[in-house]
């Protein structure tokens, strides 16, 4: 499997623009879109001017300190957000480079003529040649030719595809490049609009909205932010009655040590850190709620045809009948296949010359071809007066009368009955009346692919086959898939409402399809993952694409989509502990003064009331930059139940978010009473 380079968290060239967009991050209006951390900048601000007038009876250099650590605060939080970001930027700035080169041969209106102009200048409709060498200008459709075609910009795999008219496998993309032959592409997408536009916004995060889960965090956030500027907000009337003052200063950096900055900070980090895993493991989500919903995904479904199989019927076997022999069987199939240009014609040549040492290479010309039509369903040639026929079994029986009722024709139709039931297609081969014997076609299951639904199947998600087939060669086809069930000779309309059955059980449904039948689905499903050799209908209907079209890609996102919420969810652990474990520090010292027996929850043994709150606000800043390479790389997911996994999360992140502050925050107070700070 395929994935695109991954730079390391910390580097010079990720560092250095990520602190200047931490900067730049600073405008309120982006700002705003954090309010935990808009509150802070709020409170700094306001501490900022306080320092400036010194009025409250407090020492500049102890509010210059806390005007320092509120304002690294801040600067820790859209740090974290801007280098997680800079990852996706560095490579849309390679794929903004690779588009900028496109220029596109368009047809004139006669089709023979073709003018260069910018990929830029391209519309929905041009018909545009493509030649060997030529990068592709834009998303489309081939209409003429067969290419192959280098994808390994968009997908990082090496090995050339073959894209041709017709079929699942029209479907281009700008920026992959044609390195044999030629062909006609139809644009279907207008500039700005195409899959390479698309991946660059994806990767940059620029589209990235938030996902109900972050949303419904965001509002937990804001609604404890709001309780707690409350509190602070009664504390003066409380020291008054108690015959005291609080300075603002003191209230303030109060407020902060109470609401939760700590995941605030770190929340959008972790959403498109998300989303960049996903695109290393060059799989495209248009959406952050896709990823998670991909974590609790409960059902796959899976089309055969291009997803579970290599999607083209490949000679397997020659079967040979009535004393002929193999090697007379596979010379005339050759002959009939040489003009035949569909892949199950193509793969009968290879079959040939592999197995039995063929060498022949093009027929005469004066060899007449028998093209293949819907009505006869037979093709073939006429060569040095022989007639050799191929096609389905009872076409080639009713173009030779007489051959129907014969033995040789009772062993055929065994022999078929045989291919049927291993979930292959026949073809029959005749040569100048004589039956010769049959072809077997098989339905190539991709490689690996058992190995990786017993994954699956580990992970409690039970996959299904969808197929059109009959279901006898659906039922051969799953077992050796290793899928847990299938259904067979399904419609558009059968696939939707077997997904609608699915989920109206409670049960979320992802579906990896790749063809024009497939897009309702792939709308319907709560994950619908398209594959990138698809139509363009299906991967616009899907919410994410695969680029490397391995249908067992879902494993990995998954697990991503799992490791995405463990993270969330951790970091919030270790937040809400961590900021429970910071009111023993500050809360006592604030008010010993008034209360002096406040003293006894004094557990940390801080030296004095100014030294708890700054090492509080220290500690505060610094655990953000802290948690930073947690946030980006996430969680290591391994699949135990719900149970133990919280166990495990509260174990390591609620602990350690209790311990965590009570050591930090007692060691920068030895260091800020050592060096005199306080």
């Amino acid at each position: 499997m395929a994935r695109t380079a991954s730079k390391s968290l910390f580097t010079a060239d990720l560092i250095l623009p990520a602190i200047g967009d931490a900067f730049r991050k600073l405008n309120p209006r982006e700002l705003i879109r954090n309010p935990v951390m808009f509150t802070t900048a709020v409170v700094a601000m306001l501490l900022t001017v306080l320092l400036a007038v010194g009025q409250d009876g407090l020492a500049i250099g102890f509010k210059l300190q806390l005007v320092i650590w509120l304002w690294l605060t801040v600067l820790f939080g859209t740090f974290a957000e801007a280098l997680a970001e800079g990852r996706g930027k560095a490579q849309a700035a390679s794929l903004r480079a690779a588009k900028a080169e496109l220029t596109a041969k368009r047809l004139k209106g006669d089709g023979r003529e073709a003018e260069s102009v910018p990929a830029s200048a391209l519309r929905v409709g041009d018909i545009v040649l493509v030649e060997t060498g030529d990068l592709i200008p834009s998303d489309g459709e081939v209409v003429a030719g067969v290419a192959s075609v280098n994808e390994a910009a968009i997908t990082g795999e090496s090995a050339p595809v073959i894209r041709e008219a017709g079929g699942d496998r029209s479907a281009v993309t700008a920026g992959t490049r044609v390195i044999s032959d030629e062909i006609r592409v139809r644009v279907t997408v207008n500039p700005g609009q195409g899959f390479l536009d698309r991946m660059i916004a994806l990767v940059e995060g620029a589209e990235r909205q938030k996902t109900p889960n972050e949303i419904a965090l965001t509002l937990l956030l804001v609604g404890l932010t709001i309780i707690f500027l409350i509190a602070v907000g009664t504390i003066p009337s409380f020291a008054s009655y108690a015959g005291g003052a609080i300075p603002v200063s003191v209230l303030a950096a109060l407020l902060i040590t109470l609401i939760p900055t700590t995941i605030a900070a770190l929340l959008s980090a972790i959403g498109i850190a998300g989303m960049d895993r996903l695109v290393r493991f060059n799989v495209l989500a248009k959406s952050g709620r896709a990823v998670e919903a991909a974590g609790d995904i409960d059902v796959l479904l899976l089309d055969k045809t291009g997803t579970i199989t290599v999607g083209d019927r490949q000679a397997t076997e020659f079967r040979p009948v009535g004393g002929a022999s193999a090697a007379q069987l596979a010379q005339a199939a050759l002959l009939a296949s040489l003009a035949d240009e569909t892949p199950e014609g193509r793969s009968i040549v290879v079959l040939a010359r592999e197995k039995f040492g063929q060498t022949t290479t093009a027929l005469p010309a004066t060899a007449d071809i028998i093209p293949f039509t819907a009505q006869t369903r037979i093709s073939g040639v006429k060569i040095d007066g022989s007639t050799i026929q191929k096609g389905a079994v009872d076409s080639v029986l009713h173009a030779n009368p007489g051959l129907g009722s014969t033995p040789v024709a009772d062993e055929l139709r065994r022999i078929t009955d045989e291919i049927g039931r291993a979930g292959g297609t026949p073809l029959a081969v005749a040569q100048d009346g004589k039956l010769l014997g049959a072809i077997f076609l098989k339905d190539i299951v991709k490689a690996g692919i058992r190995e990786r639904f017993g994954e699956l199947r580990a992970m409690g998600i039970r996959t299904v086959m969808i197929t059109g087939d009959n279901p006898l060669t659906a039922s051969a086809i799953a077992a050796e898939a290793g899928v847990d069930d299938f259904l067979a000779q399904a419609t558009p309309e059968d696939k939707l409402a077997l997904i609608r059955k699915e989920q109206q059980g409670g049960r979320l449904v992802a579906m990896c399809g790749d063809g024009t039948n497939d897009a309702p689905a792939l709308a319907q499903a709560d994950v619908g993952v398209a594959m990138n050799t698809g139509t363009q209908a299906a991967r616009e209907a899907g919410n994410m694409v695969d680029l490397d079209s391995d249908p067992t890609k879902l494993i990995e996102v998954v697990g991503l989509g799992k490791q995405l919420l463990m993270t969330r969810g951790a970091l919030t652990t270790f937040s809400v502990a961590n900021d429970v474990a910071k009111y023993f520090a500050i809360i006592p010292a604030m008010f010993v003064v008034l209360y002096p027996g406040l003293g006894v929850l004094n557990l940390m043994g801080l030296a004095s009331p100014q030294s708890a709150i700054l090492s509080a606000i220290i500690f505060n800043a610094l655990i953000i930059p802290l948690l930073v390479p947690l946030a980006l790389k996430g969680v290591a997911y391994r699949p135990i139940g719900a149970g133990p996994l919280l166990a495990r999360n509260l174990a390591i992140y609620g602990l350690g978010g209790l311990i965590a502050p009570f050591a930090g925050i007692k060691i920068i107070d030895l260091a800020v009473n050592g060096l005199g700070l306080a």
